[in-house]
C-alpha cells in the first residue's frame, strides 16, 4: 500500500479501511480502477461504501480535468513553437517586409527544456502550467509592435487573458449572530477576523481571499475619497445643528453621525467646524487616504493581523478597557480585503463579510450594491435557538432578495443556524445524551427554517426552494470536538461547498484555452497567403452562419420584449393602488419616532436605515406594482440558474459551426480554432451584460 491510497483515506473520512486495502495491496493504480463488485466486497457496510464510491468519482473526474489541461497546454506549446518567429513581423499596413525574430534563434526563450517533462508527470501542478504559460505570453505581448491594428488587437487580448472572475460568496448577519467565528472556523484560522464583542460590530465590507503572491498574511485597504468624507462632515454638521433642540435618545441619524465622529475624533468634533476636522492632524496615522491610496498591513501571522485592522473594520458602542482615546478609522473605509496564505481553498473563492444593509456614503452604498449582485451564493447567519423567528435574519434576506435575485447572480441561498451546540449541559447528562440533544434541535431547527421560508412570498418569488439551504453548525464543536465529529458540525459541508466552487473555477483551462486561440490567429496570420483560396468560402458559410444564429436571437428578444410590455401594461394598471400602499406605509406607526424616520426617509431621496437595522426604502414600495408584474416573467428570462440560459438558452446555443469547418477548411484552420475560442468568451460577455 502506498501513502497515496493512505492519504486519500484519511481526507475521505475513512481512515477505518485504512488496514483493509492494505492487506489488499490497494495501490494508486489499482484504486483508479475499482469496479463496484471490487468495492462491495472490500467496503461490505453501506455508509463508508457510498463515500468512498462518491469519493472516487470525484477523484476520476478531477483527474480526467487535469488531462484535458495537459492536452491543451501540449497544443498550446506546438503553437508557441510556430509562432516564435512572427510575433515581430504579423502583417501590416506599414510594413510589408520581414525581419527576422531572435527568437527563432532562441526557441528556449518560449520554453524550457524541462517543460514537456514536466507535463507528462502524473503529480504536475497547474500553478506550474499557468506560470509557463503566462511567462510566454508576456513575451509575445512585448514583441508585438503597436504600429498595426492587428497587433493593438492582440496585445489587448492577451492583457483581457488576466482577468479572472472570482466567485464571491456574501456572508450577512447581525451583531452576534457568530459570522467571523464561522468564517474563522472554515479557512481555518482560528484568530483572523475579530470576534466576540457584545459591542463590537463590522461596520465595513471585508473580503477574505488567498494569498497567491505571498506567504504573509495582508489587509488591502482602501478608503472613501476626502472629497466624499468632507461633503459627509458638513452634512454632519448641518444636521446636528438644526436639530440641536430636538430628542435625540431615539433618532437615527443622530446616533449615526455622533457614531462616527466620536469614533475619529473622539470628544474634539463637538467644539469645531467641519472645515477644522478636515485638518491633516487627524490623519497622521493614515497619510494613504489624505494621498487617496490604499493601504497594506503585511504581518506573520493571523492574530497579529486581525489586531491592527480591527481598528478600520469595526465599530465599539461601548469603549473596551484600554481602548480609551483610541481612533477607530472604520468610518473612512470603503472596504478591506484580507489575504490569507495557503489556503487553496479559497484560490477562486471570496467570502465577504457583509454589514446588513447599504451605506448613507453613496460610494461605499454602491460598492455594497454591486458585490451583493454579484455574490453566487448568500449565507444568513444567525443563531441556532431563535433561527425561524429571527426576524433580522429574515429582513436582511428579504431587503436582498431583488439584488441577489432578478437583479443579481445568486444561485443558492444558505441559511446557517450557529452555536448548534449550546444546548442544557447540566452534570447528570452524559456526553452521549448532550449529543442526541443537539442532533434532535438541529432537526427542529432545519424544519423550522424551511417552513418560515415556504411562508416568505417576497423571496419565494426570486428563489425556488431548490436554491435554499439550511445548515447547523458549531465552529466551537468543530475546533474542539467535545460532543460532535466534525462533520455533524456542518463545517465540513460549507467547506465541501467552497472547494466545489473553486474547483468549478479553472483559471489555468481558462487562461490556456485563451492563449492557445491567440496564438492559432497569430501563426494563421502569418500563413495567410496560404489559405488565400479558401478565405473567401470560409468568410461565406461563416457570414450565413452569422445571420441565422442571429436571427434565432432576435426572434428570442423581440418575444421577450413583448411579453415584458404585457407584464408591464398589467404592472401600470395595478400601480393605481400603490396610492394605498402609500397610505398603509404612512399608517403603520403613528408614534413620535416614525415621524423622525419619515423625516430621514423623505431627505434622503426616499431610503433610509434604522439603527435596528430596518431598511426602508420607499421607492421599491411604490414601483413595487410595476416591479411584481415582470419578477417570474424576468426570472425565466434571465435565469441565475447556471444550467439554464438567458432568452430559453438560445444565446448559450449561439455557434458558428467552427469545429466542422476545422474539418473541412484546413488551410485557415488557425484562423477558426482563434474564433472557435472566442465565441465562447463572447457569448458569456454578451449575456453578462444583459
Amino acid at each position: 500500500m502506498d501513502d497515496f491510497v493512505r492519504n486519500k483515506l484519511v481526507e475521505w473520512g475513512l481512515s477505518e479501511l485504512v488496514e483493509k486495502f492494505k492487506d489488499e495491496q490497494i495501490d494508486a493504480e489499482s484504486l483508479r480502477v475499482l469496479d463496484d463488485r471490487e468495492i462491495d466486497n472490500l467496503i461490505p457496510k453501506a455508509g463508508p461504501r457510498v463515500k468512498f464510491k462518491n469519493n472516487l468519482k470525484l477523484l476520476k473526474e478531477e483527474q480526467n480535468s487535469n488531462q484535458e489541461t495537459v492536452n491543451s497546454v501540449q497544443q498550446c506549446e506546438q503553437e508557441h513553437e510556430e509562432a516564435a518567429d512572427v510575433v515581430q513581423v504579423l502583417p501590416s499596413t506599414s510594413d510589408t517586409g520581414k525581419r527576422k525574430s531572435d527568437v527563432q534563434s532562441n526557441p528556449s526563450r518560449l520554453q524550457s527544456p524541462a517543460k514537456q517533462q514536466r507535463l507528462s508527470m502524473p503529480g504536475f501542478e497547474e500553478s506550474i502550467i499557468l506560470s509557463d504559460v503566462k511567462n510566454t505570453m508576456t513575451f509575445v505581448h512585448a514583441r508585438l509592435n503597436d504600429q498595426d491594428k492587428l497587433s493593438a488587437f492582440l496585445k489587448k487580448k492577451i492583457s483581457d487573458l488576466e482577468i479572472d472572475k472570482r466567485e464571491l460568496v456574501g456572508v450577512f448577519g447581525k451583531t452576534g449572530a457568530g459570522k467571523s467565528s464561522l468564517i474563522n472556523a472554515i479557512i481555518k484560522e482560528k484568530n483572523l477576523l475579530p470576534s466576540g464583542s457584545v459591542n463590537a460590530c463590522t461596520s465595513v465590507m471585508t473580503k477574505v481571499e488567498a494569498n497567491t503572491r505571498s506567504s504573509k498574511y495582508e489587509a488591502e485597504i482602501e478608503f472613501i475619497t476626502k472629497e466624499e468624507w468632507k461633503d459627509e462632515l458638513w452634512s454632519f454638521r448641518q444636521f446636528l445643528d438644526n436639530n440641536e433642540n430636538q430628542e435625540k435618545e431615539d433618532d437615527d441619524d443622530y446616533r449615526d453621525a455622533v457614531e462616527k465622529l466620536s469614533a475619529l475624533y473622539r470628544e474634539e468634533w463637538k467644539e469645531k467646524s467641519s472645515e477644522n476636522l478636515m485638518e491633516n492632524k487627524y490623519f497622521k496615522e493614515i497619510p494613504e487616504f489624505l494621498q487617496s491610496r490604499r493601504k497594506i498591513l503585511r504581518c506573520e501571522s493571523a492574530n497579529e493581523l486581525s489586531a491592527k485592522f480591527v481598528k478600520y473594520t469595526r465599530s465599539d458602542s461601548k469603549q473596551e478597557e484600554g481602548n480609551e482615546g483610541k481612533k477607530w478609522f472604520w468610518p473612512l473605509v470603503k472596504c478591506v480585503t484580507v489575504r490569507v496564505p495557503n489556503k487553496p481553498l479559497l484560490q477562486h473563492v471570496t467570502l465577504v463579510d457583509l454589514p446588513g444593509n447599504g451605506d448613507c456614503n453613496k460610494s461605499r452604498d454602491q460598492m455594497w450594491k454591486g458585490i451583493v449582485g454579484d455574490c453566487s451564493t448568500v449565507w444568513i447567519v444567525t443563531e441556532i435557538n431563535r433561527a425561524a423567528s429571527d426576524k433580522a435574519a429574515w429582513g436582511i434576506l428579504e431587503s436582498v432578495s431583488s439584488l441577489i435575485g432578478n437583479g443579481g447572480e445568486c444561485q443558492q441561498i444558505h441559511f446557517i443556524c450557529t452555536k448548534s451546540d449550546l444546548v442544557d449541559d447540566s452534570d447528570d447528562l452524559s456526553s452521549a445524551d448532550i449529543h442526541d440533544q443537539i442532533i434532535k434541535r438541529n432537526i427542529q431547527a432545519k424544519d423550522g427554517v424551511r417552513k418560515e421560508f415556504n411562508k416568505r412570498s417576497k423571496i419565494n418569488k426570486h428563489f425556488t426552494d431548490d436554491s435554499f439551504k439550511v445548515f447547523t453548525v458549531s465552529s466551537k464543536e468543530f475546533l474542539k470536538g467535545k460532543h460532535l465529529s466534525p462533520e455533524e458540525t456542518e463545517i465540513t459541508k460549507l467547506q465541501g461547498f467552497l472547494q466545489d466552487l473553486n474547483d468549478c473555477h479553472s483559471e489555468t483551462v481558462n487562461y490556456v484555452n485563451g492563449a492557445y486561440g491567440i496564438l492559432s490567429l497569430i501563426e494563421g496570420a502569418r500563413r495567410r497567403k496560404e489559405g488565400v483560396g479558401k478565405a473567401d468560402d470560409v468568410c461565406k458559410v461563416l457570414e450565413k452562419n452569422m445571420t441565422e444564429q442571429l436571427d434565432q436571437v432576435k426572434k428570442a428578444v423581440e418575444k421577450a420584449i413583448k411579453d415584458f410590455e404585457q407584464c408591464l401594461t398589467e404592472g401600470v394598471k395595478n400601480s393605481k393602488t400603490s396610492e394605498e400602499k402609500l397610505k398603509s406605509f404612512l399608517d403603520r406607526d403613528k408614534q413620535p419616532s416614525f415621524f423622525k424616520t419619515l423625516e430621514a426617509v423623505v431627505r434622503k431621496d426616499g431610503m433610509h436605515k434604522t439603527k435596528k437595522g430596518e431598511h426602508i426604502n420607499l421607492n421599491t414600495v411604490l414601483a413595487s406594482c410595476l416591479t411584481d408584474s415582470i419578477d417570474e416573467k424576468f426570472r425565466k428570462t434571465f435565469p441565475n440558474d447556471v444550467k439554464g440560459g438567458s432568452f430559453n438558452g438560445v444565446i448559450s446555443r449561439f455557434s458558428l459551426d467552427t469545429k466542422s469547418l476545422i474539418q473541412k477548411y484546413q488551410d485557415v484552420k488557425l484562423q477558426l480554432i482563434f474564433l472557435q475560442t472566442e465565441v465562447q468568451d463572447e457569448t458569456i460577455q454578451f449575456v453578462s451584460s444583459l
